[in-house]
Formats: structure tokens, C-alpha cells, sequence
């Protein structure tokens, strides 16, 4: 890049893009002191369709056609009164073949979700750096404790043998944030990984070394809101790039709001226009600028990590018709691309609202275009009844009730399961550590549809309270640095406890990878007595017979009742013991067990 001594140009943004894609039109962001007020063309023959200037003379808005582009390099020339005074090289580069039908994550998939600061330390000399205001402090609950994307690399293997075959991480891009930047979710450039985490090639080779494994890597994307560190929140495109109101306006969280007949306007601008905390500030999709920008530094990341999926963090935080615009061309651009939003409601019929086609948006003319959510209601219940003595509300009631509604969702095997996340208690702090109930857990969100999340350490008998801050149910891996006492990601490491979490955990979902009666199969379920409750998953080939009984007695269940699914087969194997049972009269349940059988 060539320039005077008075102008520069400090970002460029997307910082290359590529050709062949669905969508040829380009808007690239030009930042630099006064650099408004130049004029600019374009080296070779790409047509510059439109030049925008907003109120800061620091941005210029640049949308060229890439249609008829090769691969090619070419340069951005800057003049003022007639005068080059600026050149700036840009490259369109060639997509990989076939890369817009990449395939994605499924209900064929496991998902471990993991934080990278709290998983494990690969790189020692990342921990702290010159361009971050946080520093290293892993004695500070809440403080930067060092993990990084070397430390995932560096344990592939045993997630991998864990079962799992997806990894979602939470962010990665920089967030410098003064204090709790270790979570990422305020971030301060959507370009750059932090550097903390390492680089934007370290990224690279964490995606490579996934897929080398036949795995597939899932971005934490953040569309409703920055930090107050990023360096354009700083100085702002437009005055309206972020929502902003005369005093500080946090939101009232009744996401509702957007399907409430009778809901005041007020209301609705201050849940989807307040800010998150006063520390993320609440980015404006339907400023077309905004939107853009969005969209292609999402593509961005799809194309040069080669993504698998998205989870879009505080998804219906967003305004709604703006952020369907957005998943609509993503979903264009890459028409097997999954993306699963955080829809954190506690409704059936609000949480399908926001699935893709659904009848109930129907009802008021939207479509979000979003083709999974998650299921709160699901989790809810398992950090719940598994304590519960059962009645005609409690205990396996409430798996039964939540599997009644599926009828809402337009595509219940496209829903994200899940105990527990980085936001929720730990299932091992909810049931004190009692492993019968973590393999009742484990055993039903692998069984039931969906595509079912664990989460990192719980298969280690990780526990965490909630109450007692985030910090505590993100706590460091045993094993993840170096002097550890205790390493949880080796069979030698681990105790006889830890032990007996990971080698269940292990052969339950290691044996769920090649069930595609429990990937894709229907469900058949029995409405639960006595605290129990048993469901079928079946298709014309195979059929698995699953039980639960959350008593603290043994209990011995007659099969006649079950017949309809049972039909001619006589008995069951134990996925757990490969034991052989006789289903024909009655079958035998330990105390607070789950037992899966495969009929034969």
C-alpha cells in the first residue's frame, strides 16, 4: 500500500474475499483518517457499482461486482483533485470446490462444547499479549486462565474417543475487554482471533486437524451485539450503527414481545433495541450497512475456516425481521449450512416461532429461515427431575409433556439438545455427583431426537453452581495445564471416578454414532406410571427400546403393555453391558437407572 504522509488506510474489510459465489455483490469497508473524501476506481475491469459515504469522513462504503471476476489481485486507487494519493491491493481468491454444498452438523452428530480459556493451555507464550488490556491471572475465578486453540489441537483425540463429533467453541475472536474477557462474547474485532487463543492460522490448523479426523468445527457467532473495546464502536460508521437511547437502556428480555398481539411499542423497542449488559452494545440490523457487514463476515469465516455450522449467540436478541434477513442469505449462499439460535424461551409454541417455516410464525406473516433452536424446555426438565419423586407434573412427566408438543416444531431432528451449557448449573452440582442420575441424563438426550451438546468435563464428573457465579461452572480441565494434579484426558490420569464418567460417556455415544434408528428413526412413547418411562425409537430396520426408573426401589415392568412396539422380539442387549435380556413378560430396572436395548 502506497501513501502520503497524511493518509492512510488502517482496515479493509472483508480483508479478501472470493469469487463464485452465490451472492457476486461485494461491499468492502475502507477505514482511514478523511478517507471520505477521496475519489476511487479500480485498477482492472471489476465494476464499482456504488461508492457510500456516511457522517464519519473516516469510512468509505465500496460495492463492486464480482461475477465475471477470475481469481485475481488488483488494486484500489485513491485520488483527491485528480491526484493518486493512495493504493490499496485487494485479492479475490477462488473457493474450494463444492464448497457451497459443504455439508453440516446433523442429528447424526455429537456436539462437546468447550470455553477455550478453561479447557486447556497448549501454547504458554500466547497467555498474555501487548494488544490486550487483560492479563494472565488463573489464581482470578473470573480472570484469563490461558487455554487456547493449541490446547483444543492438543486433545482432538480425546474428544474424539469420547464420542463426539462436532466441536463447538465459544468465541474466539478478540475480545479486550478490561476485566471477564475470557468468555469472549463482547468482542472488539469479528475479524481476528484473539490473540490470547493464538492466531487466525492457528484457527485454520484447528479446522484442518478436525476435519483430518472426519469431524466438523461449529463458530460461536455474536449478531446482536459487540463490545465497547471494538475499534468501531470507538468510532462509529453511523450514529445508528448501534441502538442507542438518551440514557442507558438495558433490555427487558421479554422476547415474546415479537409474536404479542397485544404488545405496547415501547416495550418492544427496549427488548430488541436495549443493550445486553451496559458493556455490549446493541448492534442495529436494520441499518443495511450493519446487516452487510454482518452477512459477510460471516461468509467470511464459513469460507476461509471452512465452518461446518453456526450456534448464534442471543439470536432472537436481534431485531427478528433483520436477523431472518441474514440467516436467509447465509442459507442461500450455502443451502446444507445448519445454523442453531439460542431461542432461551420456556414455551414450545414461542421456541418454534423461530425454527424455520414454521406454521406458528405463519400466523404473522415470518419466517427466521433458521433451521435449528434449542431445547430449553429439554434441559429445564433434566436438571430437574431426576430429583423429583414423580407425580402427575413431576419426574419423567416432564420428558413425557415436552416430546408431546413436537407436533409445533416443523423439524424436531433438527433441535439442539442439551443437560447443560456454559449458562446453566452442572448436571454433576444439580445431582451431587450421584453418577446413577448423570447416566440417566446421558442416556436419554442420547436417545431421543435432536442432535444432542455435552458439555466439557461434565464426562469427567466436572461439577459447577450457577449460584455461585459463572466462574464456577466454567472451571479449568483437570489436565489442561501443565502441573495439574490430576490429568482427566488419559485413561492413566484419571481416577476411578473420573474413570467410570468418561468410559460411560464413551461407549454411549461412541454407539450412537452408527445408530441411524436413534439419528433419524420415529419415536414411540408410553405416558410414565410410577415414576417411570419407556419410549421406542424404530424404523423398518431396527428398533431400541429405552427405560427409565427414577425410583429409589427396583422396579419390574410387565412388556404386554408395550406390544405395539415390542411385537415379535424377543429380547433386548444392554448397550451398556452387551447383556442379553429376556423382554417377553417382564423386565427387571435397578434403582434411578436408565436401561437401552437393542431388540433382536
Amino acid at each position: 500500500m502506497k501513501s502520503n504522509s497524511l493518509l492512510t488506510i488502517e482496515r479493509i474489510e472483508p480483508p479478501f474475499w472470493y469469487i463464485g459465489m452465490h451472492n457476486p455483490i461485494l461491499q468492502i469497508m475502507c477505514y482511514g483518517k478523511n478517507i471520505a473524501k477521496l475519489q476511487v476506481s479500480i485498477s482492472n475491469s471489476t465494476p464499482i457499482i456504488k461508492v457510500q459515504r456516511t457522517e464519519n469522513p473516516n469510512y468509505l462504503f465500496i460495492t463492486i461486482n464480482t461475477k465475471n471476476s477470475p481469481p485475481t489481485e488488483f488494486y484500489f486507487i485513491f485520488k483527491e483533485k485528480d491526484k493518486v494519493v493512495l493504493t490499496q491491493k485487494y485479492s479475490l481468491k477462488q473457493r474450494k470446490e463444492n464448497s457451497a454444498q459443504r455439508k453440516s452438523f446433523e442429528s447424526s452428530d455429537v456436539l462437546y462444547l468447550l470455553m477455550p480459556d478453561r479447557f486447556s493451555n497448549g501454547n504458554s507464550n500466547n497467555k498474555n499479549d501487548v494488544s490486550t488490556t487483560e492479563k494472565y491471572n488463573r489464581k482470578l475465578p473470573e480472570g484469563r486462565h490461558g487455554g487456547d486453540i493449541q490446547g483444543i489441537i492438543n486433545h482432538l483425540d480425546y474428544i474424539q474417543e469420547l464420542g463426539a463429533t462436532t466441536i463447538w467453541s465459544t468465541p474466539l475472536c478478540e475480545d479486550n475487554d478490561t476485566e471477564c474477557s475470557y468468555h469472549t462474547y463482547a468482542q472488539s474485532d469479528v475479524y481476528k482471533i484473539d490473540p490470547r487463543y493464538g492466531t487466525n492460522e492457528d484457527y485454520l490448523k484447528l479446522s484442518s486437524e478436525i476435519h483430518r479426523r472426519k469431524m466438523k468445527l461449529i463458530m460461536d457467532y455474536v449478531t446482536n451485539h459487540w463490545g465497547l473495546e471494538h475499534w468501531m464502536i470507538k468510532d462509529l460508521p453511523t450514529q445508528d450503527w448501534i441502538n442507542q437511547f438518551e440514557n442507558y437502556t438495558q433490555t427487558n428480555h421479554k422476547r415474546t414481545l415479537v409474536h404479542d398481539i397485544n404488545a405496547s411499542q415501547i416495550d418492544t423497542k427496549i427488548c430488541f433495541d436495549g443493550w445486553f449488559v451496559p458493556t455490549m452494545p446493541d448492534l442495529n440490523q436494520r441499518n443495511p450497512l450493519v446487516l452487510n457487514y454482518l452477512t459477510q463476515n460471516a461468509i467470511w469465516w464459513i469460507e476461509y475456516a471452512e465452518l461446518d455450522g453456526f450456534r448464534v449467540d442471543t439470536y432472537n436478541y436481534a431485531d427478528p425481521e433483520a436477523i431472518a434477513k441474514w440467516t436467509k442469505a447465509i442459507t442461500e449462499e450455502y443451502p446444507n449450512f445448519n445454523i442453531v439460535g439460542e431461542i432461551s424461551m420456556r414455551d414450545q409454541a414461542q421456541i418454534s416461532y423461530w425454527q424455520k417455516d414454521s406454521p406458528i410464525g405463519k400466523i404473522r406473516n415470518f419466517n427466521s429461515h433458521l433451521p435449528s433452536v434449542m431445547d430449553f424446555i429439554l434441559s429445564d426438565a433434566l436438571l430437574t427431575i431426576f430429583n423429583e419423586d414423580g407425580n402427575w407434573e413431576t419426574g419423567m412427566i416432564r420428558i413425557y409433556n415436552n416430546f408431546t408438543n413436537d407436533f409445533l416444531y416443523p423439524n424436531p431432528n433438527n433441535l439442539l439438545i442439551f443437560a447443560e451449557n456454559h449458562d446453566t448449573h452442572r448436571v454433576n452440582h444439580v445431582y451431587l455427583n450421584d453418577i446413577r442420575k448423570y447416566k440417566m441424563v446421558m442416556a436419554l438426550i442420547a436417545t431421543v431426537r435432536g442432535t444432542p451438546q455435552l458439555y466439557y468435563g461434565s464426562e469427567v464428573g466436572m461439577a459447577g453452581n450457577k449460584d455461585n457465579g459463572d466462574a464456577d461452572i466454567r472451571q479449568d480441565f483437570p489436565g489442561g495445564w501443565e502441573g495439574d494434579a490430576i490429568n482427566a484426558f488419559t485413561k492413566a490420569g484419571r481416577t476411578p471416578g473420573q474413570n467410570e464418567y468418561f468410559d460411560f460417556t464413551s461407549k454411549l455415544f461412541n454407539w450412537r454414532k452408527n445408530k441411524s434408528v436413534v439419528h433419524f428413526g420415529k419415536m414411540t412413547h408410553y405416558i410414565p406410571e410410577d415414576n417411570t418411562y419407556v419410549y421406542f425409537r424404530h424404523n423398518s430396520n431396527e428398533s431400541v427400546m429405552v427405560l427409565f426408573n427414577n425410583n429409589d426401589e427396583i422396579k419390574t415392568l410387565k412388556t404386554d403393555r408395550f406390544i405395539e412396539n415390542i411385537q415379535n422380539f424377543k429380547t433386548g442387549k444392554n448397550v451398556s453391558t452387551d447383556e442379553i435380556i429376556d423382554i417377553t413378560n417382564e423386565i427387571i430396572l435397578e434403582a434411578k437407572s436408565a436401561l437401552i436395548l437393542e431388540l433382536k
